[in-house]
């Protein structure tokens, strides 16, 4: 059998030539994306380091300024900031930990059990994830006060120790991920339920659980209609709540605004590598086996 032949002289350096053309192209269109993704954040630094002043001048100035220093120090005299950054991180970690192990069990029973009206309970979740989240703030808001938890982090943490977008994200990633074998030689091996979950289950999970903990994670620590509602004692509020006091009505210091959502920001961005690397790594593992 003959060996294939390659594409030589100028028809093979054509070929060359275009693909080299279009990794460039790529890369290039690449490298674009990711500027104008880092632009926003770069634009925080510069007014957060600048004056209200420097943020009205026209045209407008495209460098940091000298005051970042100076006014993070105002933020931290001005606001609790340290305070409501716990408040926040104990509500952000507990919730996100929370939802990955409730979101995650219940997305394995419904992609791999049976139970009886089990379409019906799966359409009501969807359903649920259609209503705006502003309608339920009152009924919330009462039965936080009939528990005797209004006022406490219980409020912010245990109403969002589930949701249906992570059940439906984590259910539609089993269907496709968890294969049926696997689970039938787990309970060959005598394994039930939990230990398929704790075993087999969570393992695979991995790529899954890094996307909805980052997802879940910036959701709640950017929240801030509920915390404001239900917090009622001004020095236990999260963090985002304590910044808004920063926007003062009448005489505003955006440069003092724009360094809070910057200390805000970076905690973040740290999670955000952070999960990022896992999940891209899970991804390529999982690429690797099949």
């Amino acid at each position: 059998m003959a060996a294939e032949q390659r594409p030589t002289g100028s028809a093979g350096l054509a070929i060359g030539s275009g693909s080299r053309l279009s990794r460039i192209c790529v890369r290039a269109v690449l490298l674009l994306g990711v500027l104008v993704s880092l632009f926003p954040f770069y634009w925080l630094v510069v007014l957060a380091s600048g004056t209200t002043q420097d943020i009205y001048r026209y045209p407008p100035k495209l460098v940091p300024g000298p005051h970042l220093l100076d006014n993070m120090g105002r933020v931290l005299d001005t606001v609790d900031f340290f305070g409501s950054l716990f408040n926040t991180v104990v509500v952000a970690v507990l919730g996100t930990v929370l939802v990955l192990f409730f979101d995650s069990l219940a997305a394995f029973a419904f992609a791999k059990y049976e139970f009886p009206a089990k379409k019906l309970l799966f359409g009501l979740l969807l359903v649920t994830y259609m209503i705006p989240a502003q309608l339920s703030l009152v009924p919330q808001f009462v039965t936080m006060a009939e528990f005797g938890w209004a006022g406490s982090l219980k409020a912010l943490v245990i109403p969002g120790a589930a949701n249906a977008f992570g059940i439906f994200w984590m259910r539609q990633y089993a269907q496709n991920s968890l294969p049926d074998e696997l689970l039938d030689a787990g309970r060959i091996d005598g394994a039930g339920f939990f230990r398929l979950y704790w075993t087999v289950v969570l393992p695979l999970f991995r790529p899954a659980l890094a996307f909805l903990g980052i997802f879940t994670f910036i959701g709640l620590w950017n929240d801030y209609i509920w915390p404001l509602v239900v917090m009622i004692d001004p020095d236990e509020v999260t963090l985002q709540v304590a910044l808004a006091n920063l926007n003062i009505l009448y005489n505003t210091d955006y440069s003092l605004v724009m360094a809070g959502a910057l200390m805000s920001v970076i905690p973040l961005i740290v999670v955000f590598l952070i999960g990022a690397r896992h999940f891209l790594r899970d991804l390529a593992a999982g690429a690797m086996k099949m």
